[in-house]
């Protein structure tokens, strides 16, 4: 697969060809996400809960981030290669966003940053200093405090209108695409009609563009909670814990390592006349 582009996912929305979109965190999951043929590859926030063990995405730091990002770059060199910019590095304007897309570009190697929350001032800055910029709305899971937790948004007329509206300032300010996060259906198509730009849909309908999920949740490999918009493709999860049982019962009754398993060469008794 040719290296993906902000122009290529341009294309696949004028052709109707529907984008796919998931997380990676490391170069071993990115090597097999290249593999599959995926289109876009985002090192989410989400790994402060999938791989760091928080309880949400607030605690992860920048520095953590540009580490992933680098594995990820090594593992998957065609995927559009999207960094998360994390709580804390873009709130408090333009010039700080810049130098948080700064790193994550320069020092971690992504194609392209996203960030959440309908800031066109702040994009519209990015954009004219190079920086390629994806937005996010509908849920925003790191301020989903202020939207009263994890929930659906767009549930009326005047929030899915606001919605809409922060989708057309976005595109207006030079976002190059958009994440649209647990909405109703009606408001996803909604939003992907009324603009150009490419929308990818989480929990947003069939109607986006495209659709992003979590590696480890569409794998079944993280089980403290699971949203109603997830499909489980795989129980990758259960069958790693099985792997290990197993593993560990057979070491306990020596039955790994086998024949196969070791290396011949020398006898006992060759053995026994260095000591």
């Amino acid at each position: 697969m040719a290296k993906v582009t902000i122009q290529k996912l341009q294309e696949m929305k004028q052709n109707g060809e529907k984008i796919s979109y998931v997380t990676a965190y490391d170069f071993g999951q990115a090597t097999l996400v290249e593999k599959a043929g995926i289109e876009m590859i985002l090192v989410g926030d989400s790994m402060s809960m999938t791989m760091l063990g928080n309880d949400s995405t607030v605690p992860l730091t920048t520095d953590q981030m540009v580490h992933h990002i680098k594995a990820v770059v090594k593992g998957a060199p065609s995927p559009m290669i999207v960094g998360d910019l994390v709580f804390g590095s873009y709130n408090e304007g333009p010039e700080q966003a810049i130098r948080s897309a700064n790193r994550l570009l320069k020092e971690g190697g992504c194609d392209v940053v996203k960030l959440e929350g309908c800031m066109p001032e702040t994009v519209r800055r990015m954009v004219e200093a190079g920086i390629g910029v994806q937005g996010h709305i509908g849920l925003t899971p790191q301020t989903a405090g202020l939207l009263g937790g994890f929930k659906l948004q767009g549930k009326n007329m005047d929030a899915a209108r606001k919605i809409v509206e922060q989708a057309k300032a976005l595109e207006e300010a030079g976002a190059f695409s958009l994440v649209v996060e647990c909405v109703p259906e009606e408001l996803g198509r909604a939003i992907t009609e009324a603009v150009k730009i490419p929308v990818i849909g989480i929990g947003a309908g069939r109607y986006c563009d495209g659709q992003v999920l979590v590696y480890h949740d569409l794998l079944g490999m993280f089980d403290r909670f699971r949203p109603k918009f997830v499909k489980k493709y795989a129980d990758i999860g259960d069958q790693i814990v099985k792997a290990l049982q197993d593993y560990k019962q057979e070491v306990r009754d020596v039955k790994f390592p086998s024949d196969e398993y070791v290396f011949g060469g020398l006898s006992k008794d060759d053995i026994g006349k260095i000591y």
